[in-house]
């Protein structure tokens, strides 16, 4: 049984609460490089890097301004190829953070990211990145990414270094946009960019 899917199953039986900590305790036990251990073969990539999106949604905070009303939800979009199928879906079913329910968006064009909060750029999209951070300049948007060099201009990159998934920030990015990441999460990162 995979990673997210034990955390699911189990806080099913210990409720919704339970499952965000869990959720919240495994990103930044994996994001500190912690070595997942060599015999565990059900290791998948794509629920640790799923359960992380779910993750920024408690560790970033948006100004108000990212939100039209008290009840808008805490978008999760994909733009590109999507690497997560219905893990990603999984991860958010029926979570709320902070009052607002979790959604995801996948989206094929720059031009369809409206009012996302948390955007995954896929490696599919790598010869555009220069655009398609331009486009989201100014916008209160987390990038993330996953390939070389994502955080020149990008947020959030994924690392994976064998059984570790690392994150690596650039915190200028991050402030440029009007967010705050949580000093929990940035302890556990690689920071690019200034602290300031």
């Amino acid at each position: 049984m995979g990673i997210l899917t034990a955390l699911v199953a189990s806080s099913r039986a210990r409720g919704r609460v339970a499952c965000s900590r869990a959720l919240a305790l495994v990103a930044l036990w994996l994001a500190s490089g912690v070595v997942v251990p060599a015999q565990r073969t059900t290791f998948d990539e794509r629920e640790v890097k799923a359960v992380f999106l779910f993750n920024f949604a408690q560790f970033v905070e948006w100004p108000t301004s990212a939100f039209a009303n008290p009840d808008t939800p805490v978008l999760i979009g994909v733009l590109g190829d999507d690497p997560f199928g219905a893990v990603l879906d999984e991860a958010v079913r029926g979570e709320v953070v902070r009052g607002r329910q979790l959604m995801v968006a996948r989206f094929r064009r720059v031009e369809d990211v409206k009012n996302c909060h948390v955007l995954f750029i896929s490696p599919s999209e790598s010869a555009s990145y220069s655009r398609i951070i331009a486009a989201l300049r100014g916008q209160p948007t987390l990038t993330v990414g996953e390939t070389a060099g994502f955080t020149t201009s990008g947020m959030v990159r994924f690392v994976t270094e064998g059984n570790r998934v690392r994150l690596e920030v650039n915190v200028s990015a991050v402030k440029a946009a009007g967010l705050t990441v949580s000093s929990n999460l940035l302890r556990a990162a690689r920071i690019v960019g200034t602290r300031g």
